[in-house]
Formats: structure tokens, sequence, C-alpha cells
């Protein structure tokens, strides 16, 4: 099998015999043919290798050399697509997300977009505070998440009182058309806000100051986090793609759950699929290969020559 080295040396030790027995009389045969002939010959040993391949990873592991990555994808490239894939949810999530490399960065902003909304707010926290994520997001998603229908009209009112006095009058005039008193205090502002009908009120916010807006989302987004999810993921993608390299972003992905990353490991190509699986714990490849891919062992055997 081309580019799998079988350790001989291992071999021949478990078998009993010597090098010049396989240079004399096993001269071009296969590791499979010249175990099945010391097993007709009554070689003992040559009969107990077939249930240690089934059985003992450490045989396993010497016998084909699988602390090499290059052995491992060897074996590798003998499986199929689905086979591959079976190794995926076996390996640790730091080993999965070296693949994410393999990706471009386009690619990578299309599967964020992919991912539950609270992983994808968790990665970006993991590249931005809070305040840079409400400083770099569009005015048109701060409109969308201010007159978000999941946020109370009551949480906002009591998140304006933190805004400056001349943001709220430019509000209030804004849809009322009328001066406000100089003299009012916030919490007049604020009580006179409240009373607007629904859709003044909504129109209110929208023209709120951009750095009004900006202080009312960060003040509600500290409370409740988990309203962060309430941006399009595109625009957290555009932020990320416009702020961040590659690297900060697979470093990032690490809070994304195994499950998502087994899901975008899958959509590499079998050959760099291989690639990321040889990363995975040496010990565990072996028991996987021996318990879901006896026929590929068996078939490197048939075709690896001493």
């Amino acid at each position: 099998m081309s580019g799998l080295a079988i350790d001989t040396s291992y071999l021949i030790s478990k078998l009993g015999i010597t090098q010049e027995k396989i240079d004399q009389q096993y001269a071009n045969m296969t590791v499979d043919e010249i175990i099945k002939a010391e097993a007709t010959s009554g070689n003992q040993a040559a009969i107990e290798l077939a249930n240690q391949i089934l059985n003992d990873p450490e045989f396993v592991i010497q016998l084909f050399g699988l602390a090499s990555p290059e052995n491992k994808l060897a074996i590798l490239s003998q499986m199929n697509e689905q086979q591959l894939k079976e190794y995926l949810p076996l390996m640790d999530k730091k080993d999965l997300l070296q693949g994410m490399y393999f990706f471009s960065q386009d690619k990578l902003m299309s599967m964020l977009e992919d991912i539950p909304p609270e992983q994808l707010v968790k990665t970006v926290f993991e590249m931005f505070s809070k305040e840079q994520v409400v400083q770099y997001m569009p005015e048109e998603q701060l409109d969308k998440f201010l007159t978000s229908t999941d946020i109370d009209k009551n949480k906002i009112l009591k998140h304006m009182e933190s805004i400056p006095n001349e943001y709220l009058a430019q509000m209030l005039e804004s849809v009322t058309g009328e001066e406000v008193d100089e003299d009012s205090n916030t919490q007049d502002l604020v009580k006179q806000i409240s009373q607007l009908n629904p859709l003044d009120f909504k129109n209110g916010i929208t023209n709120l100051q951009p750095v009004a807006k900006q202080q009312l989302t960060l003040s509600l987004g500290k409370e409740h986090e988990e309203w962060f999810q309430l941006f399009d993921a595109s625009a957290y993608t555009n932020m990320i793609n416009t702020y961040k390299e590659k690297p900060d972003v697979v470093k990032a992905m690490h809070v994304i759950d195994q499950e998502n990353i087994v899901k975008m490991t899958d959509e590499l190509p079998e050959d760099l699929m291989a690639t990321v699986i040889t990363q995975m714990d040496t010990k565990q490849f072996a028991e996987t290969l021996m318990t879901r891919q006896p026929d590929v062992l068996a078939k490197i055997l048939a075709q690896a020559s001493t």
C-alpha cells in the first residue's frame, strides 16, 4: 500500500521468524499472505495475530506506525466520505478547529451565520467587547434592536433614564413637533415618552441620535445579554470580517459546541477532512479503526508488503 510503512521488525518479532526467512521464502508477499502462510504452517503466533489486530490497539499502533500522521493519512485515504465522518464526533474540539484554517474567511462567515444565535454571540464576545459591538453595529441594526417586540417597552423606558436629557427632548420634539420645556428633568421626559402612542414611540426611538441609540442599546444589552441575539447574524459576520483575521476567528470559535464544529468540518473535501483526522489521539484512532473499519485494516494487510 503506497505511503504506509509497516513496521517489519515488529512483525518479524511477533511472528518469531527471521529476516532471512522473510527474504528467502516470503519475498514479494503481502503482510496478509505472510501471516496466513505462517498460520498454515502451525505458527501459533501468526494465528494469534489476527485476534490482536481486532482487539489490541497498542499492537495495531506499533504494526501500522500510527504515531506517524503520514501513516494515519495513508490509511484514511482508503476510506470513503461517510467512513471519514465517523471519526469527527470522537475528536477533541481543539483538533477539529485546526480544520477551520482550510476554509476561506468568506466560507467561515457563511458557516457562522448558520449556527444558533446564542453561539454566534458567544463567539463574537470572544473577539469584541459589548461596547465595541454596539459601536460597530450599523444604525439600522440598532433600530431593529430598540424596536423589537422581544423587548418590553417598560424596560426601554427604564434604561432611557441613563440617556442625557438633550437626546430625550429631541426624541419627543421629533414626533410631537412641540418644543420641550427646558426645565424638564429626566423623569418628566421619560414619563412624556411613555405616554406616546405605539407608532410615535417607535418613530421617536428611530429618530434618536446615533450616539443615544448606542447608549440605550448598550445599557439594555448589559442587563440582558441574550438580547444581543436580536441583531442579524450577517451584521455580526460583517463586523468580524471587517475587523478580524482568520486566526482570531478560529481562536474565538472554541466556544461553539462540538456538534456544530463537526458539522462545519463535514464540509471539507475528503482529502482535507482526512488531514484533520490525523490530529486525532493515536490510541483513539486505532480503537476506532479496529471497531468501525476492520475491513479497511484487512484491505491494508492484503496490500502492504514487508
